[in-house]
């Protein structure tokens, strides 16, 4: 079992899937990683020797903003936007998407309107 960042890597995966554990390393820069660091992709984590495990660890905390920092970031990022009252520092604040997606017939879930049966979520009409 390797700890990269405080994070337990699974040991029964194969070292590209498992990187991707990390919070900000995804699949594309677990290749990338791994290619520049001539260490077989194919492996599996409980098979990694300890000195390419140590290697692995030391480049990514060296070069890579991860785990806790980087979560720190978007949060700095996302109150910045909030208090500029930017757009999407708007819709953060709402919990509503920020990108431009459409919320009449999609992100139910986000604005609070679980439908489970049909007509269950629709605003009450008003009768005449």
């Amino acid at each position: 079992m390797i700890r990269i960042a405080g994070i337990n890597l699974p040991s029964n995966k194969r070292i590209e899937y498992a990187l991707p554990y990390i919070y900000g390393i995804g699949i594309a820069q677990s290749r990338v990683i791994l290619s520049k660091l001539k260490i077989n992709s194919g492996i599996r984590v409980k098979d990694m020797a300890e000195a390419d495990a140590n290697k692995l660890r030391e480049y990514i905390e060296k070069n890579y903003r991860i785990e806790g920092d980087l979560r720190r970031e978007v949060l700095s990022n996302i109150k910045r936007l909030k208090e500029i009252s930017a757009y999407r520092g708007v819709r953060h604040a709402r919990g509503l998407p920020a990108h431009g997606q459409r919320t009449k017939t999609n992100s139910r879930t986000v604005r609070g309107n679980k439908r489970r049966t049909m007509g269950s979520g629709k605003r009450a009409v008003e009768k005449k």
